[in-house]
């Protein structure tokens, strides 16, 4: 394809489809690096992956980057984890945002550039997938009603921490009740005179099948949701007064298989590697 039908291409599938701002969907990616790669990743993640493989692709509008010290690893619940195994896995965090009814567009072109990027040698392969899937927004439930930022801005605004929570529910059935549930009563509820200014709700999405073959199919895809929790405040100061029993559902049929919180990251540094063991 020569350089010129290239551009014109750019230019046709600018001037259709979807172009909205809403979080339609997200990649959720929850990483361990491989013992004594803690540095090396985090620079090869910060330096090239975070930008190559993630931001500069299209559709995606939105990114962050979170980490778990030591610290923060061991407020994890519950002690055997559906998802991380041992629940200390997964030091590192990245959240995107892709825009809503750009999925499929998004998928095929991340699939295209991860090839490129392992064949020229662009990713480091000393670090596991602990939990790693792309997501379908579901609702987004704000503490202040209409003031204050946007879930679109979540990832942009300076929040203070994260807190990931992965629920199951009983059957493909009681997905949409359990959602339900979470939306009107359980999220509320927790939100209200907390440090939390909102939680998204996702369901993930499979994999493709030409995905990588170092990142695992995604399970749960017909009863699971993904809650992101966006703290004005850090973690550790507030865990024991609001966050502690997240572990629990307000009566709700399902099962926490995961409450994980972490802080951001402060980009082109190493600050926090030191603390991950």
């Amino acid at each position: 394809m020569s350089e010129e039908t290239r551009s014109e291409t750019y230019a046709e599938l600018a001037a259709v489809g979807p172009y909205g701002v809403r979080p339609g969907h997200a990649l959720i990616t929850m990483v361990e690096p491989h013992p004594g790669q803690e540095y090396a990743y985090n620079r090869w993640y910060e330096d090239d992956h975070y930008y190559a493989g993630a931001m500069a692709m299209p559709w995606m509008y939105a990114g962050r980057r979170w980490v778990a010290t030591r610290e923060l690893q061991e407020l994890r619940v519950p002690e055997k984890s559906a998802v991380a195994r041992p629940v200390t896995a997964g030091c590192y965090l990245s959240t995107y945002w892709i825009t809503e009814g750009r999925y499929d567009d998004h998928m095929k072109w991340t699939v295209g550039i991860n090839k490129r990027l392992n064949q020229d040698a662009r990713v480091h392969q000393a670090r596991t997938h602990v939990f790693t899937a792309f997501q379908d927004h579901e609702a987004t439930v704000y503490r202040d009603g209409a003031a204050g930022p946007r879930d679109f801005h979540a990832l942009d605004h300076p929040y203070a921490g994260l807190i990931l929570q992965v629920v199951d529910a009983p059957g493909p059935g009681e997905r949409a009740e359990l959602l339900e549930h979470l939306r009107t009563r359980e999220l509320p509820r927790r939100l209200s005179g907390s440090p939390a200014a909102m939680v998204t709700v996702f369901r993930p999405t499979p994999l493709p099948g030409d995905r990588m073959t170092y990142v695992k199919q995604v399970e749960g895809v017909d009863t699971r949701l993904t809650l992101l929790w966006f703290l004005e405040e850090d973690p550790r100061t507030c865990w024991t007064e609001h966050f502690a029993d997240l572990g629990t559902l307000g009566g709700a049929e399902g099962t926490v298989e995961l409450v994980a919180p972490f802080i951001p990251t402060t980009p082109g540094t190493d600050r926090y590697v030191d603390e991950l063991r």
